[in-house]
C-alpha cells in the first residue's frame, strides 16, 4: 500500500454498476481508504446521516433517489460533507445541476483511475484544511452580514442563505489572508486543487457570487475588491 497520508479515510461509494463498484472498492482500498459501497441513493441518504464519513463518490443515475435529490438530501445534514459525482453525463447542463445540488466536484465516465483517486485525495487535503480553519473561527462577521463556517449559513441584509462548500472555503481563505493581496494561482491551487496553467475563471465566477451575497452594491464591492494583475483582497 503507497504512504498515504489520508489511509483510514472512510469513503462511501454510492454506485449501481458493480463492475465498477467492485473495482472501485478494490483500489481504493488498496489505497488506504476504509470503503463502504451502497448501490442506491435511499441507503446512501441512511449511511450518510447514520455512520461517519470523510468522502462521499456519488454516482447520478441510481435506483429510487437519483444523485442530484441523494447530494440534496445529505447536504441538509451534512452541509461539509466532500460529495464527488461520477457520471457518464458529459454535459455543461448535468455539472452545473450536479455543483447546485451539492457536489463539490464531478468527474465524467469513463475515467482514468490516478484521476480520481488525485480528486479524493486533493478533497480529503481541502476538507481537513477547512475544518480546522472553521474550527479556530467558526463565525466571522463583517458589515452588516455574519457567516457561520460551521453550518456554512450566512446572515445578510436580505435574508439567510447557505453557501456550497467551495463558496466558504474561497470567502474563508480571503478572510484568513485580509488586507493581503491573492492572486488566481494561489486561489486555484489552494481552493480547488487545479493547476493555474489551466484557462479558467472560476475564480472570477465564484468571487461574483460571494459578492452579489455580501456587498451593498456588487459592482462597487467594499470587501472584496479586484486588485489589478493579481487576483483579489479581502478587507475590513
Amino acid at each position: 500500500m503507497p504512504d498515504n497520508p489520508h489511509a483510514g479515510s472512510k469513503i462511501l461509494l454510492v454506485e449501481d454498476e458493480e463492475n465498477l463498484a467492485i473495482a472501485l472498492e478494490y483500489n481504493l482500498s488498496e489505497e488506504g481508504y476504509e470503503v463502504t459501497w451502497v448501490t442506491d441513493g435511499r441507503e446512501a441518504v441512511a449511511q450518510a446521516e447514520s455512520s461517519p464519513f470523510d468522502l462521499i463518490l456519488l454516482d447520478i443515475m441510481l435506483p429510487y433517489l437519483d444523485g442530484f435529490e441523494t447530494a440534496k438530501k445529505i447536504r441538509e445534514t451534512l452541509p461539509r460533507m466532500p460529495i464527488l459525482m461520477l457520471t457518464a453525463r458529459s454535459s455543461a447542463k448535468d455539472r452545473i445541476q450536479g455543483l447546485e445540488a451539492g457536489a463539490d466536484d464531478y468527474l465524467t465516465k469513463p475515467f482514468h483511475l490516478k484521476e480520481l483517486l488525485l480528486r479524493v485525495e486533493g478533497m480529503l487535503r481541502r476538507k481537513n484544511w477547512y475544518n480546522k480553519a472553521a474550527d479556530d473561527n467558526a463565525e466571522f462577521q463583517f458589515g452588516d452580514n455574519t457567516v457561520n463556517f460551521e453550518n456554512l449559513v450566512c446572515k445578510t441584509p436580505e435574508g439567510s442563505i447557505r453557501l456550497t462548500m467551495y463558496e466558504a472555503m474561497l470567502l474563508k481563505y480571503l478572510v484568513d489572508n485580509k488586507s493581503k493581496a491573492v492572486s488566481r494561482k494561489e486561489l486555484l491551487e489552494n481552493v480547488w486543487n487545479v493547476s493555474p496553467e489551466i484557462e479558467t475563471r472560476t475564480v472570477d465566477n465564484f468571487v461574483a457570487r460571494l459578492r452579489k451575497y455580501f456587498e451593498p452594491d456588487p459592482e462597487k464591492p467594499v470587501y472584496i475588491k479586484s486588485v489589478r494583475g493579481i487576483g483579489y483582497i479581502f478587507e475590513v
